[in-house]
């Protein structure tokens, strides 16, 4: 495609929700953007990395990415980032929840930068396109629009009466684009049926397309207090470790409210021409196993799977199974979600009950909201595998050169031992090696570090003993993470 504009293209990417509703696989701690719901061998906000750097070519100038996110999800971030290809990408952490309207704020200024104003393609992180060039191609039609000065949101063709989907009116415009006339939150089941029948109406993706200035402009029109407050904030940012932090103080007095509502449904009738460009890509939110289920490959009886799973006389039914054999008999419209610590089995229509019940323990304070048994780190993951009253089993992966802090526990010792690879311990003034099938010992109240110096990945197995076992119980010295 020809490029008339010579516009430069700024990927900003959304990593920061919760994604409740595909627990058990998705908890706070390790959200479902950082996960593969769907199968494969890249997480959801890989996918999205990967699938905007597509945009690079024919003339365009792409930047290396943005990516809003926060405190928890920093690492998960910086690593997955590597791991596409996209290391030189910006990472700016929210220091609070507001929504997305201050976040997407976040992503203009700091993509404005002395004398640029690049057309910033937004997208969500947890969302699934099985169509790629597709959507690379309608993403290269809107940054054409919005190098005018246009503000572009992506709508896919509302092919069922979703209830769960914001939906979008469109008209032909004389220039043969499509100009917003409405936007219409999430419409009860008649009102969906309604919009579907009549063909005015597509699926409002949540991928907008617009200059940094655009959105500028547009927030300081019809939401003056978001713009001048997360201003200030973004003036008192800090950078560290290649993460930049917005001033928090600042931040806690920005008004928490959506793009949508902000901006989007004020521009129709405005003097910010808005238009809306087809996405017919395979587009799903993945909002819930119901989503998940209908972007799967199904057998001849609907049913889908991902794992070690078994099914039989069962028709239209999901089985995501996690690290053992499920076998589902007898069971119709159903899903059963497995992991190590949590079981989900439901009918499929109730996919959005599953935010009430990650409520409610969370409310009861269980841990199994939070994170899943297999913990990542900066410097690897844990994995643990079994507990009692004084004793808890961890297997542990140092990632080649990586290293955790040095640290101390009060209430607990601890015995490595090396399962593969080469460790490199610090246990009080001494520092040695341990190579595959040697162990040592960390007294309770002993600095210690473990490191791994070689160039494959370390694994030990850690067994702690005790009268407290929590993760509170470290006090670290140094870490090259910069945690406290």
């Amino acid at each position: 495609m020809s490029n008339p504009f010579q516009a430069t293209i700024c990927p900003v990417i959304m990593a920061g929700g919760g994604g409740t509703r595909l627990w058990p696989l998705s908890r706070s701690g390790h959200p479902k953007q950082f996960l593969a719901p769907s199968g494969g061998d890249r997480s959801l906000f890989q996918n999205s990395v990967v699938r905007l750097h597509g945009l690079a070519g024919g003339g365009w100038q792409l930047t290396p990415p943005v990516v809003i996110t926060n405190e928890d999800y920093r690492f998960m971030v910086l690593d997955q980032l590597a791991a596409s290809g996209a290391a030189d990408g910006a990472i700016v952490l929210e220091p609070l929840g507001r929504n997305t309207a201050p976040a997407l704020t976040l992503a203009a200024l700091h993509a404005q930068g002395p004398g640029a104003d690049p057309v910033m393609v937004v997208c969500p992180a947890d969302h699934g396109i099985s169509d790629v060039p597709a959507m690379t191609s309608a993403l290269r039609v809107a940054v054409e629009q919005a190098a005018t000065g246009s503000v572009v949101v992506l709508g896919v063709p509302a092919s069922r009466p979703e209830t769960g989907y914001g939906y979008i009116r469109s008209a032909p415009a004389p220039d043969g684009a499509r100009q917003v006339l409405q936007f219409v939150e999430k419409p009860d089941l008649p009102t969906a049926e309604r919009y579907v029948a009549s063909g005015e109406f597509h699926w409002n993706s949540g991928i907008f397309v617009l200059k940094a200035s655009t959105w500028l402009a547009a927030l300081e029109a019809f939401r003056p207090d978001i713009a001048a407050a997360t201003r200030a904030s973004w003036d008192a940012r800090t950078t560290d470790a290649g993460f930049v932090r917005p001033g928090k103080e600042q931040f806690a007095k920005v008004p928490s409210e959506s793009i949508d509502y902000a901006v989007m449904e004020k521009c129709a009738g405005s003097p910010f021409d808005i238009r809306m460009v087809p996405l017919d890509a395979g587009w799903s939110d993945l909002g819930a196993w119901d989503a998940v289920w209908q972007t799967r490959p199904h057998d001849d009886a609907g049913n889908a799977f991902e794992g070690d799973a078994v099914l039989h006389t069962s028709r239209n039914t999901l089985v995501h199974a996690t690290s053992r054999l499920v076998a589902v008999i007898g069971m119709d419209d159903a899903v059963v979600v497995e992991t190590p610590d949590a079981v989900l089995v439901m009918k499929r229509d109730c996919s959005q009950d599953v935010k009430e019940v990650v409520a409610g323990l969370t409310a009861r304070d269980r841990a199994e909201p939070l994170l899943p048994r297999k913990v990542h780190r900066p410097w690897g993951w844990y994995d643990s595998i079994d507990s009692g009253s004084r004793f808890q089993v961890k297997r542990i992966m140092v990632k080649p050169g990586a290293s955790l802090s040095l640290q101390m526990h009060h209430h607990r010792a601890e015995h490595w031992i090396v399962v593969s690879g080469t460790a490199k311990v610090t246990r009080g003034d001494d520092t040695f090696l341990l190579a595959e099938n040697e162990s040592t010992y960390i007294p309770m109240g002993h600095k210690h570090r473990l490191s791994n110096p070689g160039k494959v990945p370390l694994e030990i197995i850690e067994v702690q003993s005790g009268g407290y076992l929590g993760e509170d119980d470290i006090v670290r010295f140094d870490d090259t993470y910069g945690r406290k």
